[in-house]
């Protein structure tokens, strides 16, 4: 019977055997994060939540940087259960500023909490985050073909009429960079370029029909 060290071994070389994006290189936890959820659609509000928040935390940062303190995230702030969070007070912000898990910056502690909040609120209107926050694509994800990494935007149109409506909502570190790098992490845009691995199985799959065309009361400006 192999070893536990042999068959990890085995299994880093399989992972570096395959094309994939550029910018998953550098460690197997990048690769790991490419190859099993980047892109994928999600419509799971933990999961919305999760990765709003984490692609905040990124700014001025590496994405490898968060993935490592994203179990220290995670632990910290109540495992992104937003209920929880939007509760925090002031012993919790001190708390979060002594926790080397997470990126101890106080203006991305105290965002989190308040995107806690106004996370709360946008679920109480539409019913779900989910619901709110695909409708920025029309409930499909915007595939576009990339065959190098330059050619992948910054933003988008989509990501800024996003960042404008959750600021508006009273979000924060939800500029159009962020909101583009959010929509990429959970499938609302798929940016696998063409020659990667993960290009065919995640196109493949059939987005579920909803919310094909945003309302004018979502649109408008507060």
């Amino acid at each position: 019977m192999p070893s536990r060290s042999a068959s990890r071994k085995r299994s880093s070389g399989r992972l570096r055997q395959k094309r994939r994006c550029g910018w998953a290189a550098g460690s197997d936890l990048m690769v790991r994060y490419h190859d099993e959820e980047w892109g994928v659609p999600s419509h799971d509000d933990r999961h919305l939540f999760e990765m709003l928040i984490l692609e905040g935390a990124q700014a001025g940062l590496s994405w490898r940087t968060i993935l490592e303190k994203r179990a220290g995230y995670r632990r910290a702030f109540s495992r992104f259960n937003p209920r929880l969070i939007a509760r925090y007070g002031p012993s919790d912000r001190a708390r979060l500023l002594r926790d080397p898990g997470i990126v101890r910056n106080r203006l991305k502690i105290a965002s989190t909490i308040t995107n806690a909040r106004a996370f709360l609120d946008v679920t109480r209107e539409f019913g779900s985050f989910d619901a709110y926050i695909w409708r920025f694509t029309a409930g499909r994800p915007i595939r576009k073909v990339r065959r190098m990494l330059r050619q992948v935007p910054a933003k988008t149109p989509e990501a800024e009429a996003m960042s404008q409506d959750l600021k508006a909502r009273s979000f924060r570190f939800v500029g159009p960079t962020i909101c583009y790098a959010f929509m990429q992490a959970v499938g609302m845009a798929d940016d696998h370029l063409t020659d990667c691995f993960r290009h065919r199985p995640i196109a493949g799959r059939k987005a579920p029909r909803r919310n094909r065309k945003p309302s004018k009361k979502f649109l408008l400006k507060r």
